[in-house]
């Protein structure tokens, strides 16, 4: 391959919109973001949250373009992908417009769809077939919902696209769907990687609606003529296949079968990659979820916990004169403060039905507070609780899946932190690798499209020629002492909670 010539890579964010060209030695040669946030459905509820996608994709054409120019004639782009977050999507016409509005996970009007799914499955036997969790953004409680309250979607629509299809029907005009962002709908057979025809059913749907299977590396269109007006991408130039953000990232922490990977941003997902399909009652019980690697063959057990996501509530709130993502000030304040925050307890559970406290009914709790504490006493805690919750987290993987864990991989937005990378080290007691490259996903998306215009043979192949760095935190033995007797009133706390959180949070 040519040192002139790069790749596209569409990376949508629920929180930030990214078009970034990657060279064929893995550097970002150019890069442009906005971003990105759901908005009210204009003829719904108050509450009510979709996707604009047509403010996602004008997005997406003006970074498209503005790194197109950019590049100049330095480069020549030779392949373009998509990634973006999952469990989203929604219905089109046969012309790709939409039949119904992207609801967005942020919207909680699925939830009461979760009765009348529990009343007609077990979640046991969901969890076995799908490898999923009942999570009120399930995709399929979207489906169900919509045709309960808005049947006639159905009558116009012709398939269902998650969101890396809708993005690449508009790049090529063609309908296509990815194991890796399907595994988030809570349809799929997963041990198969194919349609579940019980989990369909619930629905009132059967696999003949959905579009054809690609894996990711597969060629899913070309660049049209009319994407080509709007992106400044040429005419002709294949479009691969990636999709859920999430596999993206695994893949490229190239973690060894016992080390773990932490893909951290607005959600945190800690996974494995693991060779089979297996399912117990731990792993269940536990909250796990289980998705579909980009590999076949290749299984990703993980929790999905909130993180940055708690991170932006506190720059909000408690620092409304930074701009978004400006954490340096926060971090400087945090590290004025001492390990243990001044006995201030952060629990992180914003999203109560995700995650390693799912099973306690965890809400988001600050223990502790007085008139002496801190802002950046509030940013430390909140620092260390999250990764009290990654060490809990980290426990219910190795006793699932008995593992022998000697180390954690991290990449994505929340790897950059060295403060709260360290934190992490020193309550868990391990190794924490950091990826020197942020854009972990993206490079990964970069790595399959390179193999789906045959550049190498395999991920593998392509992997070893990354030659990616990482950044090494190791524990202090004191702090991590320290952070242990921390750690147990973390737990302590989040067992006591549960008889209040249950009684007066619960569904």
């Amino acid at each position: 391959m040519s040192s002139n010539e790069c790749v596209i890579v569409f990376d949508c964010g629920s929180t930030n919109i990214r078009v970034i060209a990657i060279d064929s030695n893995y550097n970002v040669v150019a890069q442009r973001s906005k971003p990105n946030s759901p908005v009210p459905q204009p003829d719904g509820k108050p509450n009510w949250l979709i996707w604009d996608l047509d403010k996602i994709w004008q997005s997406l054409c003006t970074l498209s373009k503005q790194v197109i120019s950019s590049l100049g004639d330095k480069y020549q782009v030779v392949a373009v992908t998509v990634t973006t977050w999952g469990a989203d999507g929604a219905l089109v016409k046969r012309d790709g417009s939409l039949a119904y509005p992207i609801i967005s996970w942020q919207c909680p009007r699925t939830k009461e769809i979760i009765p009348e799914l529990l009343s007609r499955i077990d979640p046991w036997e969901i969890f076995k077939i799908t490898g999923y969790q009942v999570i009120y953004f399930n995709t399929l409680l979207k489906l169900m919902w919509i045709r309960k309250y808005a049947p006639e979607a159905f009558r116009e629509a012709y398939t269902w696209l998650m969101m890396p299809g809708l993005i690449v029907h508009r790049l090529t005009n063609s309908f296509h769907i990815d194991p890796t962002s399907a595994s988030t709908m809570m349809a799929m057979d997963l041990a198969k990687r194919d349609w579940s025809s019980e989990m369909l059913a619930l629905a009132d749907l059967d696999s003949s609606f959905f579009p054809e299977w690609k894996e990711p590396g597969e060629i899913a269109g070309y660049i049209t003529s009319k994407a080509h007006k709007h992106t400044g991408i040429k005419e002709g130039v294949p479009v691969i296949v990636s999709g859920h953000d999430t596999q993206f990232a695994i893949l490229v922490a190239s973690a060894t079968k016992e080390e773990l990977v932490l893909s951290s941003g607005t959600w945190e997902i800690l996974a494995l990659r693991l060779d089979r399909y297996t399912v117990n009652r731990t792993a269940f019980e536990e909250g796990i979820i289980i998705e579909a690697d980009v590999e076949p063959g290749i299984w990703n057990p993980q929790l999905l916990m909130i993180a940055s996501g708690v991170l932006e509530w506190i720059r909000k709130l408690f620092y409304p004169e930074l701009s978004k993502r400006d954490y340096q000030v926060m971090i400087n304040e945090a590290l004025k403060e001492p390990p243990g925050a001044n006995n201030v307890l952060f629990i992180p559970s914003f999203v109560s039905d995700s995650g390693p406290t799912r099973k306690y009914g965890t809400q988001g709790t600050i223990l502790g507070l007085g008139l002496n504490i801190s802002r950046g006493c509030i940013y430390r805690a909140a620092l260390e609780g999250l990764s009290y919750q990654l060490r809990l987290a980290v426990e219910v993987l190795t006793r699932s899946f008995d593992l022998n864990v000697k180390g954690i991989r991290v990449v994505g937005g929340g790897s950059k932190n060295n403060l709260w990378n360290t934190i992490r080290a020193n309550v868990l007691g391990l190794p924490v690798y950091a990826m020197k490259l942020g854009e972990a996903t993206v490079l990964g998306a970069a790595i399959t499209a390179f193999k789906g215009i045959d550049v190498y043979k395999s991920f593998d192949e392509a992997l070893r020629e990354a030659k990616l760095e990482f950044k090494e935190y190791l524990p202090d033995p004191e702090l991590h002492k320290l952070y242990r007797e921390l750690y147990e009133r973390y737990v302590y706390a989040i067992k006591s909670l549960e008889p209040y959180y249950k009684r007066h949070f619960s569904h």
